[in-house]
């Protein structure tokens, strides 16, 4: 079966263009699907979608949650339309059945009290410390993905202008405004820590480095995240696209458009946007019920 997963790796690669992270993403959902197989004595993908409504009851029973299920469902849909393309089998199970159905609920946002005191918690004096003070600062500042942030380079900034260029799901670029104050501490790391990492393990195109000189990454700033979530004893369920969140909600709060923060965000279905408006319709009834006097 690993053969097979390969193959379609290399189809996405070539064929589609797909990012490496996006076919990563496939890869790993794929090879859990065959591990389930393996493990009920099944030596290739089955063309019977009582097998696979099987593989998704095992994944409810071990609390796999709606969102996975619905990544795996979507992963599975394109892997057997492919195996259907390359005649790898006679029919296409996926089509008698209907993806799992997403749980309703909101993402973890911030108050700007606890942005403030997440962003302000990294100890400046040390070098680390202005270093990870810059990537919240600008992690806030422009609602970057963590995977756009550790994929930024020198050359994506454009700090003269105010505005920091990614590269973001289905290799779509956007240009993104960046404020004086997240700029400034970029330009504080730039002096002190960056030039101390470049000058002891040589040039980096990226802009973020770890304390060896490398890319930092998704992983590294999950754990970054985590440390100072729990130094300012925030109890809320925080990971890295909780800022991004955040920003947005922050932004339709303070009177933005819809539109605009979809761009802000790389979104290409408003509809994804929309659920800013549904925490920000929370949040307004909460202000309401707190101080309304008949509430």
């Amino acid at each position: 079966m690993i053969d097979t997963i390969d193959d379609y790796s290399r189809y996405l690669r070539l064929d589609r263009g797909l990012s490496k992270n996006t076919i990563l993403s496939y890869r790993q959902d794929l090879l859990e699907f065959s591990h389930y197989l393996e493990k009920n004595k099944m030596e290739q993908y089955p063309d019977d979608h009582f097998q696979i409504t099987n593989f998704f009851a095992f994944q409810e029973s071990v609390g796999k949650s709606k969102t996975s299920q619905i990544r795996i469902f979507s992963t599975l849909k394109k892997f057997y339309q492919w195996l259907e393309l390359v005649d790898k089998i006679s029919s296409n199970p996926m089509n008698e059945l209907d993806a799992p159905k997403k749980a309703q609920h909101l993402p973890v946002v911030l108050s700007m009290k606890e942005v403030v005191s997440l962003i302000e918690s990294p100890d400046v004096s040390t070098p680390l410390g202005v270093r990870d003070r810059a990537i919240f600062e600008v992690m806030y500042a422009t609602g970057l993905r963590v995977s756009e942030l550790v994929g930024l380079s020198l050359d994506d900034l454009h700090l003269d202008l105010g505005l920091i260029k990614t590269i973001g799901k289905g290799d779509k670029e956007r240009l993104l405004p960046i404020g004086q104050t997240a700029i400034s501490w970029i330009n504080k790391y730039f002096d002190t820590t960056r030039k101390e990492l470049v000058s002891k393990y040589g040039e980096k195109s990226a802009v973020f480095l770890n304390f060896r000189g490398q890319h930092l990454t998704r992983q590294s700033i999950w754990r970054m995240i985590k440390k100072y979530i729990n130094q300012v004893g925030i109890k809320k369920d925080v990971t890295p696209h909780t800022l991004r969140h955040s920003f947005a909600t922050n932004l339709l709060e303070n009177g933005a458009d819809l539109r605009v923060v979809q761009e802000l965000l790389g979104h290409s279905d408003i509809s994804t946007t929309q659920i800013y408006t549904h925490i920000n319709q929370t949040h307004m009834k909460q202000v309401y019920e707190d101080a309304h006097p008949r509430a």
